[in-house]
């Protein structure tokens, strides 16, 4: 088992952090398996980049610790060690190995040699957040200029759980699986990604070629860092649901499956889900309908259609409560304020 001996709440995220030894057995036989957890996590480094841990592993070294992490229960209710640890021996296989792979992979690798001395201690971080939105916030602000892993694979890579939680029943492919043939009605797994990444930075254009990566993945981490995701109501889980319930109409579903309408979605829902939930989908299509309508009215030789686009939905589902009910003309002199003040 893991021994709890320190906790606190962090209260930027409202999430319990506590501090926690056990040893490189109970690690391999429970930890180890928690790697196949993230699909998308990023791929293993070579076993003679990590050679000399292995050695050190062997001969007694201590490594750093392992963070490993829970979305479930608020911070109230884990107040003390006690409470931490028989959560954390009630709940161990659904947990998350956030930071650690390269060092679990390479204490497996060592395990292979008779010299190994599986009694030797390993620390562990724990991390219990209430919500995936603040693990991620957590998670980047903590890694931000760190390598390998990028602001933006840290999102890939906590997607896939996000998905899993917002009891969504809509299909989702990732661009692997479309190879293998096409999915009808199906929702491309790179659109939520970037919808995710556009909801944790209120900001719906995160995408731009003519920036380095390096550069972009400052301005991104800068943008989560200012977006105030630890005070959001509305969880990206809440948002998927509705796109799930909206789309049970054809057109809606075929308007959100365009990756710019979905990004917009993502970002406008944060300022009126309540609304967006009172709403039918037949009901959200006739609204869709007058937004195509209004947004055809934008010369497409003078502006950047995607990222209009991108900026129009967000701007028009955030007021979804007025402009269900205006005309496509009022919608029209909207779009037109709205790209002119920009």
């Amino acid at each position: 088992m893991i021994e709890i001996f320190s906790v606190d709440k962090d209260e930027v995220i409202g999430s319990a952090v506590a501090l926690g030894r056990t040893g490189y057995n109970f690690a391999l036989d429970q930890l180890f398996p928690l790697l196949d957890r993230f699909g998308e996590q990023r791929k293993l480094q070579s076993k003679n980049f990590y050679s000399r841990l292995k050695s050190d592993i062997l001969a007694g070294c201590i490594m750093p610790p392992i963070t490993l992490a829970f979305v479930d229960v608020p911070a109230s209710k884990l107040n003390d060690t006690a409470a931490v640890q028989q959560f954390i021996q009630e709940n161990i296989e659904s947990g998350y190995i956030l930071d650690g792979m390269q060092r679990l992979n390479t204490l497996k690798d060592a395990s292979e040699e008779d010299s190994f001395n599986g009694t030797r201690p390993i620390f562990v971080n724990v991390i219990v957040a209430e919500k995936y939105d603040l693990l991620l916030y957590r998670m980047i602000t903590l890694n931000n200029g760190q390598k390998p892993m990028t602001a933006r694979h840290q999102i890939e890579m906590l997607t896939g759980p996000a998905i899993d939680l917002s009891a969504a029943d809509f299909p989702i492919v990732t661009e692997k699986e479309t190879e293998k043939g096409r999915t009808t009605g199906a929702f491309r797994k790179s659109d939520i990604v970037e919808a995710y990444t556009a909801y944790l930075t209120n900001n719906v254009n995160n995408q731009n070629k003519k920036i380095i990566e390096s550069k972009l993945n400052e301005i991104l981490v800068g943008r989560v860092m200012e977006s105030n995701i630890s005070e959001e109501q509305v969880t990206f889980s809440d948002i998927l649901r509705e796109v799930g319930r909206l789309s049970e109409n054809d057109g809606v579903k075929t308007w959100l499956k365009l990756g710019n309408n979905l990004i917009g979605f993502s970002v406008g829902a944060k300022r009126s889900l309540q609304r967006l939930q009172a709403m039918d989908p037949d009901e959200f299509a006739q609204a869709i309908v007058k937004f195509d309508s209004a947004f055809d009215a934008i010369n497409p030789s003078k502006v950047n259609v995607g990222k209009v686009r991108r900026e129009l939905s967000s701007f028009f589902i955030s007021g979804i409560g007025d402009f269900a009910e205006a005309s496509v003309d009022d919608i029209e002199a909207a779009f037109f304020e709205q790209t002119m003040s920009e």
